[in-house]
């Protein structure tokens, strides 16, 4: 059995006996624990009580949080014309049309978010097998698939988090960096819980959030009080 090292050892006795707590509680001591040698992403992971092999329970939405996640966002667009200038002249990493397409087929995806025009989805969607798993796929229900690039672009690159349920109803995000004060921290994952809470689909029965756990990238997890989370 291979050896703790110190830090963990010390992170796991500080989480020892220590659950369903308040997001402020939570907030501080994950982030009082993140001491890996760079800026630990805050995640946080969510247990839904859905089955997202049936469509009306299926769980995606797209929040833009109030204090962005401290990640810098590779956009990549697809877009012809004046759309393509628009989408450049935002700030996207990458701009291409079938160039683009052959790009991704050949292996190399170097975004992490995905935008098209409406027309380019016939060359956007042969790459399903690729983006789908990825969950880099553009979709109108959360914005990545528009007119206005612009806007996409800049809400991507503003620190907007693009959320979906994954087999088993869980879903997860990393909502700011352990560098962030306590209270921004705490309004992000405020935030994130209140935009996921209102995505519950028509289908969802029994309890929705059914656990809630928050950790750092190298840390331990801490679950908290879901009802305290959610403000019932």
């Amino acid at each position: 059995m291979a050896k703790l090292g110190k830090r963990t050892t010390a992170a796991r006795e500080a989480f020892a006996g220590k659950d369903n707590l308040t997001v402020e509680e939570a907030v501080a001591l994950v982030k009082g624990n993140a001491k890996a040698k760079f800026d630990e992403t805050i995640e946080i992971a969510l247990a839904l009580g859905v089955d997202t092999r049936h469509a009306d329970q299926m769980v995606r939405g797209v929040i833009g949080l109030p204090n962005g996640t401290g990640k810098t966002m590779r956009v990549a667009v697809f877009a012809r014309g004046p759309k393509a200038e628009e989408a450049q002249a935002a700030g996207a990493d990458i701009v291409g049309a079938e160039d683009l397409m052959e790009t991704i087929q050949g292996g190399t995806i170097e975004f992490d978010r995905c935008i098209a025009t409406p027309d380019m989805m016939p060359i956007v969607g042969r790459l399903g097998k690729v983006l789908g798993p990825r969950n880099l796929m553009p979709n109108p229900k959360v914005g990545t698939v528009t007119m206005d690039v612009k806007a996409a672009v800049e809400a991507a690159k503003g620190g907007e988090v693009q959320f979906k349920a994954e087999k088993g109803g869980v879903v997860h995000a990393g909502l700011g960096k352990a560098s962030f004060d306590e209270a921004k921290l705490v309004e992000n994952v405020r935030a994130f819980i209140d935009a996921v809470q209102k995505a519950k689909p028509t289908g969802a029965k029994g309890t929705y959030m059914k656990k809630i756990s928050l950790s750092s990238t190298m840390g331990p997890g801490v679950t908290l009080d879901v009802d305290n989370a959610t403000g019932n």
